[in-house]
Parts: C-alpha cells; structure tokens; sequence
C-alpha cells in the first residue's frame, strides 16, 4: 500500500516536499492496559501520567494569549475553544488559591470572557475543584485523555503537509458550529510548533477527513480530526491517524495522547478499536447559570 510521507531536510524535521512509501501493513496501535475490547468504563484510571501529558497537551494547543499563575496556565483566544479558552491549573499557583481564583476571574472578564478551569480529575486538584464548587462553579463536557503506543499502519492516499492548506480548513468549516469556532481552531493549529503534520484525504479531488499531530518529548498528539458527515464509516478517520502515525514515528515519538468527549461514542469506539486507552479525565468548571 501507498502513503504520501514528508521528506526531511538533513538534522531537522521541516517537510519540504512529499514522497510517497509502501509498506506492509501492521495494527496501528498497542493498548497501553486493559484490553481493547473492553470499554472506557472498564479501565482503572492512570492519573500518574497526568504529571506529564498535562503540561504537553497544553502546548500542544497553543492559544494566541498565554499568562503564568505560577503553575496555572491562563489560556485565551476567541472563547470558543474550552482548551484554548481555560485556566489550566498544572501545578500550584503563586498565592494562595482563593487569591489565584479571583486573579483568574479578573484576567478573564478583562478580556470580555467567561473564567472556565480545566482541571484533571486526579486527586491533586480535588482541593481546586471542591473550591470552585463552594463558590457556584459547577463541571460540564467530561472529556476522556486517551493514551496508546504507536505502531506503523496501512495509510494509503494520506497526505501529508507542514501546515493546513485550503482542503483541510474547508473539512474543519464544514462540521464547526460556526465559521468564527473553525477559524479559532485553524489558527490555535497554526500555532502547533513543529514538528508537526497536518493529514487529509481527498476523494474527487476534494478533501474529505483531515487531523493534525503536535510532537513533543516522544509523545505524538492528535488534534483536528474531522470526517465530512457523507464519508464517515468507510475507515477515513482510522487511515488519517495512521499516517499521522508515520510522521510522529519518524519524528522519534513512540507515545499517544488524544482527546475525545466522553458523551461522543462513535469516536471513543475507534480509538478503542486501535489500542487507546483512557488515561484520566478532565471537565470545563463554568459558573452555573
């Protein structure tokens, strides 16, 4: 089988051009635990690995504004995306937490935009959330971290590039609530530092699913997955993460991390069906109406 691949320029990881591959294929990921079959529920929850994804994921999304609390990540841009658009409490903050709250709250009404915390739902932030319960904040959107080992797969017709071209930002605008959410994202992934690719496929000429990995300290992170509503269920998705998978191997990753909405079954089930496994659990903390 086939898979268009990036080539690279002697000592670094830019793509300056595309090439084409064939390889035998192999499953695309090894379950890290449990077995695959098993569902999300099922899983003993790793929070240990917390101390390292949650500050490699928050890169991996980079907002346009970026502030230090201390241990706390002050993330914002067009207030659409939560994960670019939260406090994310890493580590410690630099006062003491009522302190670090009401800073929070300020920095985000200054800039016209609701205070949201994403906490890990690991018990070093119980004390936060239990905080922020007393003062009216109430979770929504349970999200699952899903982790899994890379293995090289079967991707033919994935292609590869270093940034999101017109075909990719057009899939993004078609499934978006709205045009300013997709551009939010479009831009947040333009910020991805490299080394980075960005996948599509394209049928007629036109693409058809797309997504995106961020590389850092031998984990790979997929973003940006999107499947036009007319093409899912025909292994688009599965074949865009495993040229995704290509790249991160050859960019020296042999770790993944993703992360999915609980409530989105569909896509919990495939990335079970290729090895992932949820990892720990984190949620958006609004104040409630």
């Amino acid at each position: 089988m086939a898979l268009f691949l990036p080539s690279t320029r002697r000592g670094g990881s830019k793509i300056d051009r595309w090439v084409i591959i064939k390889f035998r294929p192999f499953p695309f990921c090894v379950p890290v635990g449990p077995a695959r079959d098993r569902r999300v529920s099922d899983f003993e929850l790793d929070h240990g690995l917390a101390d390292a994804l949650e500050p490699i994921s928050a890169r991996g999304w980079p907002p346009r504004e970026l502030v230090q609390l201390g241990g706390w990540r002050l993330q914002a841009s067009d207030g659409f995306s939560g994960r670019a658009n939260a406090c994310w409490p890493i580590g410690a903050p630099d006062r003491s937490m009522s302190a670090a709250i009401t800073a929070v709250e300020a920095w985000y009404q200054a800039r016209k935009l609701a205070p949201i915390f994403r906490p890990a739902d690991i018990p070093q932030t119980g004390p936060l959330r239990q905080a922020l319960a007393e003062q009216g904040y109430a979770p929504r959107t349970p999200t699952l971290m899903m982790t899994g080992l890379l293995t090289p797969g079967d991707a033919a017709g994935v292609a590869l590039s270093p940034d999101p071209d017109e075909g990719f930002s057009s899939v993004f605008l078609a499934g978006a609530p709205s045009p300013g959410a997709a551009a939010e994202r479009i831009d947040t992934l333009t910020r991805i530092p490299a080394p980075r690719a960005f996948a599509r496929i394209d049928r007629d000429g036109a693409a058809v699913a797309i997504g995106a990995v961020a590389i850092e300290a031998g984990w790979a992170g997929f973003f940006g997955m999107r499947t036009l509503a007319e093409h899912r269920r025909q292994g688009l998705a599965r074949a865009v993460l495993t040229g995704l998978t290509d790249f991160a191997l050859a960019a020296g990753a042999t770790r993944a991390y993703l992360q999915v909405e609980a409530a989105n079954s569909p896509a919990v089930a495939l990335y079970q069906r290729l090895g992932f496994r949820t990892a720990y659990e984190y949620r958006y903390w609004e104040r409630a109406e």
